[in-house]
């Protein structure tokens, strides 16, 4: 699916989630394609609880451990998605999920501070983070450069993709 049908999905589906569709077209949808068309893949792979929730690390900085951040992690295979961590779990499934809905998600959701993508099969080290504060503040300068009013996103369900 590419990041065009994948946003035209996220507009035609923005009102059931409190956010307006010119707001989603002119603001939302620019500022996803801009952040997906710098990675590697149309889709990824997280790690789904029973719940159906997504798998959240929370991770400590090593100069101040008091400080931490949630994050999601996206693999660009199936593979390293079941190899995380040595993570092996019934309980665990992953799913692919397209990257424009990810980044949808890190937008609406405020308890994950970051999304990291792992772009490289089997390689731990190359990795991209996106932050959710970094995404929220250009749409937000989309919108008041648009002259726009913000969305008022309910909690976006994590099987929204």
């Amino acid at each position: 699916m590419y990041l065009d049908e994948q946003l035209e999905i996220l507009i035609n589906e923005a009102p059931e989630h409190g956010v307006p569709i010119p707001v989603m077209e002119k603001a939302v949808a620019p500022t996803l394609k801009f952040f997906a068309s710098q990675l590697q893949h149309e889709k990824y792979y997280v790690l789904h609880g029973q719940n159906r929730s997504w798998l959240v690390t929370t991770l400590s900085n090593r100069k101040n451990p008091k400080e931490e951040k949630r994050v999601i992690y996206a693999f660009s295979t199936k593979k390293d998605a079941e190899t995380f961590q040595g993570i092996i779990n019934p309980e665990i499934r992953i799913i692919s999920v397209p990257v424009t809905h990810l980044l949808f998600q890190l937008f609406s959701v405020e308890s994950i501070d970051s999304l990291i993508f792992r772009e490289f099969p089997g390689d731990k080290q190359q990795q991209i983070e996106i932050a959710r504060p970094k995404l929220q503040n250009i749409i937000q300068q989309q919108l008041r450069r648009l002259n726009l009013n913000p969305p008022k996103t309910k909690n976006i369900p994590p099987n929204l993709a």
